[in-house]
């Protein structure tokens, strides 16, 4: 059987979790997030991001969680600035411009929105005849696996205000990024400086799960409402607050995305050591080495990972390590990439 490189959710769930839901047996919770499982994991939450007037909500999954809360903001003739590989323009089917509303995009640097690429969008969209550009969204980590500073994020936090933006947060894998050694900023620094955010459960050993946390007060009123509309809305959604109360209680969140992202860092020690470059720099558990194309097609055969771009007569590849990743199958992988290399 292939180990795979290919994302960090192709395992279930971590055992702590399978745990939490057999410990609980055959007891009874209220329904739609009311229970007490999601109030305990909600507490959590703003504990550990020093935010204790958040409103938070339990989503089933990423693009659940964007389409919601970006849908819930924006009035029918506002857009949203994001990266061109940002998840809502590339990987969610259009499910914001199904919406009604426009993805405008820069392609920035290493996947990171600059203050630059907001305000060349702002500049182009100049009256009524255009759209109005409201929301900013970026994604930490991103989707090329880098990581915003705090001097980046709070840059780009001071823009928005100044000029009436919102700034929304993709976190599927903020776990990945705020443990990486990359990055200096804190949960707190995130809550402080974004209206907006969620926090992925599922790519840090969920079976499933986002929490979006609201912290401008703004855009609190009527989020339920918005959740049900979208059929966001789980009649079991103690199922997810019990996988978030688990993560949140022990430290086993930060556990887990600390695992990964050494995981990540033995595998491009070695990919470096075999001198091949990276298409951007390996901050997190994700990151994108350039193989030969004959060495990334041989290494297909044994290991399960995409090819992210294409040039001559090389590939740039994505490789993601999990909660679950071990040092074997990282070994093993650098083992016979030194092969294959010749």
């Amino acid at each position: 059987m292939k180990h795979s490189f290919r994302n960090d959710y192709s395992e279930l769930a971590h055992p702590r979790i399978l745990e939490a839901f057999s410990s609980v047996g055959n007891q009874q919770f209220e329904s739609y997030g009311l229970d007490k499982c999601s109030a305990n994991a909600a507490s959590l939450l703003r504990k550990t991001f020093n935010a204790p007037s958040a409103d938070i909500h339990f989503i089933s999954g990423g693009t659940q969680a964007n389409l919601v809360a970006i849908s819930s903001i924006l009035r029918p003739h506002e857009a949203v600035i994001a990266p061109t590989t940002g998840h809502i323009f590339v990987h969610e089917a259009g499910a914001i411009e199904a919406t009604g509303h426009k993805v405008c995009t820069r392609e920035g640097h290493n996947g990171k929105l600059r203050v630059v690429d907001i305000e060349s969008i702002l500049d182009e969209h100049t009256d009524e005849h255009m759209v109005k550009p409201r929301l900013v969204y970026i994604s930490l980590s991103t989707e090329c696996g880098t990581v915003y500073t705090k001097s980046e994020l709070t840059t780009i936090s001071e823009f928005c205000r100044a000029n009436k933006l919102f700034l929304y947060i993709d976190g599927a894998r903020l776990g990945s990024a705020i443990n990486s050694p990359a990055c200096d900023l804190t949960y707190s620094d995130v809550a402080a400086l974004v209206d907006i955010f969620f926090v992925g459960g599922t790519k840090n050993g969920a079976l499933f799960g986002e929490a979006i946390v609201i912290c401008n007060d703004k855009l609190k009123s009527d989020f339920r409402f918005h959740i049900k509309q979208h059929g966001a809305m789980l009649a079991k959604g103690a199922t997810i607050g019990l996988q978030f109360e688990t993560l949140f209680k022990d430290g086993l969140y930060d556990e887990l995305a600390e695992h990964s992202g050494k995981m990540a860092k033995r595998l491009a020690d070695g990919i470096r050591t075999l001198e091949f470059e990276f298409l951007f720099p390996p901050e997190t558990n994700l990151i994108i080495p350039i193989f030969t194309e004959d060495v990334a097609n041989t290494m297909h055969q044994s290991y399960d990972f995409y090819d992210w771009q294409k040039f001559e007569n090389t590939v740039a590849v994505r490789l993601l390590t999990s909660w679950a990743t071990t040092e074997c199958a990282v070994d093993e992988f650098l083992a016979d990439l030194k092969a294959h290399r010749g």
